[in-house]
């Protein structure tokens, strides 16, 4: 669907703490998502303000866990508008049959956190052995898997992409990549080198504007290079709403703003076209 914007990196957090008790991954609760009004609803409101069409929820594991409960009953009350991405424990001794069960309620993507807000990241398990079987569950499925890591993970996702290259891997935040020096952005060379393997897709959410301001660095040029270098059609946006400052237009503006040096084509791409090939259940009436 031309034109169609995608957001595939909003969440969601309820106000009923009996239905969906918090149980934060690591041991500890973001705070943003403490005094943050977010359910199924207000998504969809501020999706309507922003012209934002479709979306696919990432589960909040910094209040779930491994709960996706509220992230699969959410998307299933959105039908054709909303998908759900969850999170496993994909080292545990039942993690297949764990993972199976979340895609029959719902869930078509697994995301992997291995740290952020409230815990320092750790990349150490990310390519682990014991992690196979969801990965090859999940290719056969033809469904696809989220990493949220820095440039300490980039070996493992790289080995993950060559081991599965039938799964799309979306890598979170551009891997956190350093932007600072200016074109040719030597310091992202971490970043660039995944740019090969024809699996790994980058989310570009606030984060990565924020990483270009801290660093001052020229966001267009940066960004015109990602997608020299990935291509438009391996790049999807998100808000990271309400995790993000702003509100979900100013995000989307904002990220218009760093790829108005790209094609027409291209920015439809990066802004939906992407996101509707790795999630084409979206793309459906």
């Amino acid at each position: 669907m031309a034109g169609t914007i995608v957001d595939v990196h909003p969440h969601v957090i309820s106000p009923d703490t009996t239905r969906y008790p918090p149980s934060p991954l690591f041991g500890v609760r973001s705070d943003w998502s403490k005094d943050r009004k977010a359910d199924i609803n207000d998504l969809l409101a501020e999706m309507d303000r922003a012209g934002v069409h479709k979306a696919a929820i990432v589960h909040a594991s910094t209040v779930y866990g491994f709960d996706n409960s509220l992230v699969a009953e959410a998307a299933r009350s959105a039908p054709g508008r909303c998908v759900a991405v969850g999170s496993i424990d994909l080292i545990a001794p039942d993690a297949v049959a764990s993972a199976k069960t979340w895609i029959d309620r719902g869930i078509v993507c697994f995301r992997i956190f291995t740290g952020g807000s409230t815990k320092k990241v750790d990349a150490s398990s990310l390519d682990d052995p014991r992690t196979y079987p969801v990965w090859q569950l999940m290719e056969r499925r033809g469904l696809s898997m989220c990493i949220n890591t820095n440039a300490s993970g980039v070996p493992a996702i790289m080995s993950l992409a060559r081991r599965f290259p039938k799964a799309p891997i979306l890598v979170d935040h551009f891997a956190q990549a350093d932007v600072s020096g200016g074109p040719p952005f030597a310091a992202a060379a971490t970043l660039f080198a995944m740019a090969p393997i024809a699996n790994i897709y980058l989310k570009l959410t606030p984060a990565v504007p924020a990483a270009i301001r801290k660093a001052g660095a020229d966001g267009r040029a940066f960004i015109k290079k990602v997608v020299a270098e990935f291509g438009a059609n391996r790049i999807a946006w998100g808000s990271d709403w309400p995790s993000s400052a702003g509100t979900m237009a100013e995000n989307l503006n904002e990220a218009k703003g760093l790829i108005a040096d790209i094609t027409e084509r291209e920015r439809d791409l990066v802004l939906g076209g992407t996101a509707l090939s790795i999630y084409p259940m979206l793309d459906r009436p």
